[in-house]
């Protein structure tokens, strides 16, 4: 079980294997809820479980989750994840008390490449060449604004 006490098969992070027009070369790439700047799982939750705090994070208020999904379809990176045993919807958290106490969040701590990197939005902008989405893979990014940046790395090769 992890440190946020997720279910088993509940997912707040997937890593996924996308192939480039150079087979048999691939990259990975680590998606996990993008704290939106006009975050759709807040916009269509009847119950108002979600809150987008000053410091950017979106938060969900689990005990108030009525189970609906309308959140799971609302998203369109499928970052809310839906529990049949609960119940109910959970989601990353950016390990809110971490980060309220100056620390990391979990996952960034945690990355044997450090590719998961945080910070203010603008600076890492100015730092790095990331993209906001990947056509084909990730939703166009005007539709919720994600507070991420994908700095997709060159291919591996099998």
């Amino acid at each position: 079980m992890s440190e946020q006490k997720t279910a088993p098969g509940v997912s707040w992070r997937r890593v996924r294997q996308l192939d480039t027009n150079n087979p048999p070369s691939h990259v990975n790439i680590s998606m996990a809820c993008n704290h939106c700047q006009d975050p759709q799982c807040l916009l269509n939750c009847p119950a108002g479980a979600y809150t987008r705090l000053e410091n950017g994070i979106v938060y969900q208020d689990h005990a108030k989750c009525l189970g609906c999904r309308m959140c799971t379809y609302a998203c369109p990176y499928g970052a809310p994840q839906y529990d049949p045993v609960e119940k109910k919807v959970s989601k990353c958290s950016y390990c809110k008390e971490r980060v309220e106490q100056g620390l990391m969040p979990r996952c960034a701590e945690a990355c044997p490449g450090g590719n998961i990197i945080v910070g203010d939005l603008a600076e890492l902008e100015a730092r790095y060449q990331g993209v906001r989405e990947i056509p084909g893979i990730t939703p166009k990014a005007e539709v919720t604004k994600p507070s991420i940046l994908i700095n997709p790395a060159k291919p591996h090769k099998n």
